[in-house]
């Protein structure tokens, strides 16, 4: 039986990835997944802020003071030929390729070009098999245009992809007018695979302290029928690679990103809840349904039950929503 699938040029021996989480921070908890039996990983991300705050901070211990006498102004050369920012990052990118076997995915997350094109470069010298950009951006302007929060997004890829050789993934939020559209021009510009999707933290109210809080809450099932829909109506029709992220908990949840198009299926809260054993424990699941419906590949199943292969592709559209009000029947 063949577990094996390709996502952005990468041979994977399944299809199950860690996606960016704390699972990452170690070479202990990256060799720790492989064994549990995930064919790649991709890191915690590396923030823009980090980049931003380091290099604030260097530039300003070097120029203080330089206006006090001319000659100080030429102690350092310019500041672009430093490399700032969070060097534990990079060194955990080398660490981890010389521990492990399974592909490292790096991920940067931000909103704009700035330190990202230089730390790009960065991460592929580091030795990352790919790239995952994660444009964690909520425009919250009244100004902005749909159409300037998408050049936004394209900018940056536009930007990476020029300075790098090795495959870039953009993970996306949900939130575009037009979805498909949006995913169309990020392929013509080059993106090798689009992330579905992006869960943007909510804060919460403390009624008692009248304050705005912090407060994470892990994905559950539910959550995977919104990247599901939309990587079954993108597949097939867009030259690149789908992954699913959001709601992957169990085999099941496996076997449907798979048989809706995606090439890999992302998790990370049912490993943080559960622990990194539960890859073994899917994996083992997914090949006992395999046998049972008489599936010799994962390539198979992938964009079986998409948009463009199923009887009824109005499923996916207006007709199933009247449809499923129709039917409801209320408890009397």
């Amino acid at each position: 039986m063949d577990l094996s699938t390709e996502y952005m040029g990468l041979k994977l021996k399944n299809p199950i990835v860690p996606s960016s989480s704390p699972l990452s921070h170690s070479v202990a908890s990256i060799r720790h997944l492989e064994d549990a039996g995930a064919s790649a990983v991709v890191m915690y991300s590396l923030f823009e802020e980090q980049i931003t705050l380091e290099s604030f901070y260097l530039d300003y211990y070097l120029s203080h003071g330089t206006d006090s006498y001319a000659e100080s102004l030429n102690y350092f050369p310019e500041m672009k030929g430093y490399n700032v920012g969070p060097d534990e990052y990079l060194d955990l990118i080398r660490e981890a390729k010389q521990a492990v076997e399974i592909p490292i995915i790096g991920s940067l997350n931000g909103i704009s070009t700035g330190g990202w094109i230089d730390y790009a470069c960065l991460i592929e010298e580091a030795g990352a098999d790919a790239l995952e950009l994660n444009v964690y951006y909520i425009p919250t302007s009244t100004y902005m245009t749909g159409a300037e929060v998408e050049y936004l997004y394209l900018d940056i890829l536009t930007d990476v992809k020029k300075v790098v050789s090795i495959p870039v993934a953009m993970k996306l939020s949900p939130y575009f007018s037009s979805t498909a559209h949006m995913a169309n021009q990020l392929a013509e510009k080059g993106a090798d695979a689009l992330v579905l999707f992006n869960r943007f933290y909510q804060p919460d109210f403390d009624l008692e302290k009248l304050e705005v809080v912090p407060r994470l809450v892990l994905s559950d099932s539910d959550e995977l029928r919104l990247p599901l829909c939309w990587v079954a109506i993108l597949f097939g029709r867009l030259d690149l690679d789908l992954a699913i992220t959001s709601g992957v908990h169990n085999y099941r949840d496996v076997l449907k990103s798979l048989m809706a198009g995606a090439k890999v299926a992302m998790m990370a809260s049912e490993l943080l809840k559960n622990g990194p054993h539960r890859i073994v424990e899917i994996l083992v699941e997914l090949q006992q349904w395999m046998q049972d419906n008489e599936y010799e590949s994962v390539g198979q199943m992938i964009g079986s039950l998409s948009q463009k292969n199923v009887a009824e592709p109005a499923a996916f559209e207006r007709a199933n929503y009247m449809k499923m009000l129709a039917s409801y029947k209320p408890v009397r």
